[in-house]
């Protein structure tokens, strides 16, 4: 039988592929958003209705092939290795299951690592995808004088025309564009995995407190997974606004000595509000993001462990059971996200 390790690594996966093709358009605004430098003072609406009038609403799926590829492999590979980190230390010392603050972290950092290493070419194809038609977009002037004219239709390079456009221009060292900040966003899982660990906790122990069943719903899920995404994106949104910068290979970007030294320049050139372009999509696109995919990577945990441990006469009843269970959850979810 699978480890624990692995099988969280699978659900993880699988929730991230979810949660990522649900929300994938806002990911996109905010991507745009954080690289662009003009002070463009669009709502999300509006620079939703700019996108679909020039591209389509195709354009508004632009690398998210590669992003689901990124988030399968970024999640597979951090539940993984948090999973082992979490089941190391909890080893290691007897009484409450429970990680604490410090052992969170800790287990935070090595996942957020390997995982910031081993994923950053995929975010980079991703990145360069989102962007692509960006230098191309029309002045206002111009867009004023040929509003009646039809739009320009835009080549697009797919996934591996990108991969081989950023071999051929930049090299093999433009796949690892942005990993400094993006180490240092590896606080950004620990902050929200850190924050997830200790309200569940916290949340278990009041229940059991008033003598209620420790046991966390679906709701309980989608709602802790909300809240921790939305502490960790707020506190580290100036440094995603550096990384998709220099993943996405603007000029002014690469002449970034650092990521702090990044930071320094756009409040230098852009005030304040330039840390924080792109904020309002990012924000909803990761609290919903995270509370899905919460929610759905313990039900397909739950469905792939109960696989595993049965017989293969008892597979075909077990799986339409469980898959119709997810089927209503999913539904609901949405439904809820909608509103």
């Amino acid at each position: 039988m699978p480890s624990d390790s692995a099988i969280h690594s699978v659900a993880g996966a699988a929730g991230g592929i979810v949660a990522m093709a649900a929300t994938y358009p806002l990911i996109f605004l905010s991507t745009r958003a954080a690289v662009e430098t003009r002070s463009e003072n669009k709502t999300t609406y509006e620079a939703i209705r700019d996108i679909i009038s020039r591209e389509g609403v195709v354009g508004l799926y632009d690398g998210l092939s590669s992003s689901l590829l990124g988030i399968a492999v970024t999640n597979g590979v951090y539940y993984y290795f948090y999973e082992r980190s979490k089941a190391a230390l909890v080893s290691s010392r007897t009484g409450s299951k429970g990680l604490s603050t410090l052992e969170s972290i800790i287990a935070g950092v090595v996942a957020g690592s390997a995982t910031t290493i081993i994923s950053n070419p995929i975010w980079v194809v991703q990145t360069s995808q989102a962007v692509q038609t960006m230098s191309s977009r029309p002045s206002a002037s111009t867009e004023a004088s040929t509003s009646s004219s039809i739009p320009t239709v835009v080549r697009k390079m797919n996934s591996l025309e990108t991969v081989a456009h950023l071999l051929r221009t930049d090299g093999i060292g433009a796949f690892w564009r942005g990993v400094g900040p993006a180490l240092v966003l590896v606080m950004n899982p620990v902050l929200q995995y850190t924050v997830f660990e200790q309200l569940k906790n916290t949340l278990i122990r009041r229940r059991k407190v008033r003598g209620v069943s420790g046991v966390l719903t679906d709701f309980d899920f989608f709602i802790l997974g909300a809240l921790s995404k939305l502490v960790a994106t707020s506190v580290t949104y100036p440094y995603i606004v550096v990384k998709s910068r220099l993943q996405a290979g603007q000029e002014k970007a690469r002449r970034y000595a650092s990521a702090f030294d990044g930071l320094r320049t756009i409040v230098e050139e852009e005030g304040i509000k330039g840390l924080y372009k792109g904020i309002s999509s990012k924000l909803l696109q990761s609290v919903l993001t995270a509370a899905i995919l919460f929610a759905s990577q313990r039900r397909i945990y739950e469905l792939t462990k109960a696989l595993t441990g049965l017989a293969k006469d008892e597979l075909p009843a077990l799986v339409c059971i469980r898959m119709g269970e997810v089927a209503v959850w999913a539904c609901l979810t949405w439904r809820c996200a909608e509103r």
